[in-house]
């Protein structure tokens, strides 16, 4: 499996991504960890079933005597037939929840291969995108894809999942919710999304759907255009891409829109920020030892003027990107205060084919700005109107926001 860096909270699961979710490479952690003096370590006995630890193992174990209580007490009185290795994933679930940390957290064998599947941008399902916060608990759908079911059904951005079949959904439940929405295409989903104080309840047929990454055009003659939704899959070469085909139409600046991206790996914000940056820092990371590792661009730069466009669920790589631009391209970032989802995570294969996400380290801008709980200011700020949920086609003019960041850049433009 090729080893990346990524920096989302995003999983797109059925066409889930959660926001802030950030991985880098897996890492040799074992070399890591307290081992075993397995020199005290002999097996005696006729049966060869008794076995002598060393009393700092044995005090290791004896950490986990209520869980073995535990599992006793089920085997002798639980009511019902059940699953021990669903009970040992509950458990391993439970422990990495411990730590109080959203971004932490375990992989059934299932779950962390699907984790690898999702990255190549296809899946059967209804093909909405979700951010979830952690401090409301609320699913919002950030995206409705092109010709999928939810879109035809008039899925809007802004609503609210709220609930699948009879799972009521929620930042504890979504990840359940799009296990329930993925499935066979052809079959139908019951779906609930709340818009304002309106319930809306749908039966929708799952169908493959693919996953566009970015959009692009022209905003005028001059002034080219390129949403990124995520950083996943192939986005970075298509990013290249889309620069390329804008400056043969004519493009002298570009609006980049990172509005409602989650985040993804960070080797596609390394590849595009390649292309407006010289060599130099991306990001620095810093360990909980106080060591740093920094992340750096190449020589090969494009000298245009940039206009960044985020909002509050612009995470992760979004405000790596972001960051770097505006401290070394002189981009100016238009629209609200960003996330601030300034954690990185690596993902860990373990041997049985599951897997842990874990927080391993804070990043911070080139200019040492953290961006953890904080995220990136606006230079130019423009909320939306109340009541205006965001919904407009790709390069609608009536949405305020791109408006604005139009404006910012035809005075960058005239200076």
């Amino acid at each position: 499996m090729k080893k990346k860096i990524v920096l989302l909270m995003s999983l797109l699961l059925t066409a889930c991504l959660l926001t802030g979710c950030a991985y880098l490479p897996d890492l040799n952690l074992s070399s890591m960890l307290p081992t075993a003096d397995t020199s005290a370590s002999t097996i005696s006995g006729d049966s060869g079933d008794t076995v002598t630890i060393s009393r700092e193992e044995y005090e290791r174990y004896k950490q986990f005597d209520t869980l073995l209580e535990l599992m006793d007490m089920v085997e002798l009185g639980y009511f019902e037939e059940y699953e021990v290795q669903d009970m040992l994933d509950g458990a391993a679930n439970g422990l990495l929840l411990g730590l109080g940390d959203p971004y932490t957290f375990y992989y059934t064998p299932e779950e962390y291969a699907a984790l690898w599947e999702e990255d190549e941008g296809e899946y059967a399902g209804i093909g909405i995108q979700i951010s979830t916060s952690y401090l409301t608990g609320l699913c919002t759908i950030s995206r409705v894809f092109d010709n999928g079911p939810a879109r035809e059904a008039g899925v809007q951005k802004g609503d609210i999942l709220y609930k699948v079949e009879d799972l009521y959904v929620n930042s504890a439940t979504v990840n359940d919710a799009v296990d329930i929405m993925r499935g066979t295409p052809g079959t139908e989903v019951k779906v609930v999304f709340l818009r304002g104080t309106e319930e809306m309840e749908y039966t929708l047929v799952r169908t493959q759907i693919t996953v566009n990454r970015l959009d692009y055009g022209m905003l005028t003659e001059d002034i080219g255009y390129i949403y990124l939704y995520e950083f996943a899959g192939d986005c970075g070469e298509k990013f290249e891409a889309a620069v390329a085909a804008l400056t043969e139409q004519g493009a002298k600046s570009f609006i980049i829109d990172l509005r409602d991206n989650p985040g993804g790996w960070v080797e596609d914000a390394e590849t595009i920020a390649d292309i407006f940056l010289e060599k130099g820092t991306l990001c620095y990371l810093e360990y909980k030892d106080g060591t740093r590792e920094y992340y750096r661009t190449t020589a090969g730069k494009l000298e245009v003027p940039l206009v960044v466009l985020m909002n509050e669920n612009s995470a992760s790589s979004s405000e790596i990107l972001a960051g770097a631009l505006k401290d070394r391209a002189d981009a100016t970032i238009v629209g609200v205060q960003s996330y601030g989802k300034g954690i990185v995570q690596t993902v860990v294969p373990m041997e049985d084919g599951a897997g842990m996400q874990m927080t391993i380290a804070q990043y911070y801008t080139p200019n040492g700005n953290a961006v953890h709980n904080v995220g990136i200011t606006p230079d130019v700020e423009i909320p939306l109107p109340q009541g205006d949920n965001g919904m407009y086609e790709f390069g609608d003019l009536a949405d305020p926001q791109l408006a604005r960041a139009l404006e910012v850049m035809q005075q960058k433009m005239a200076k």
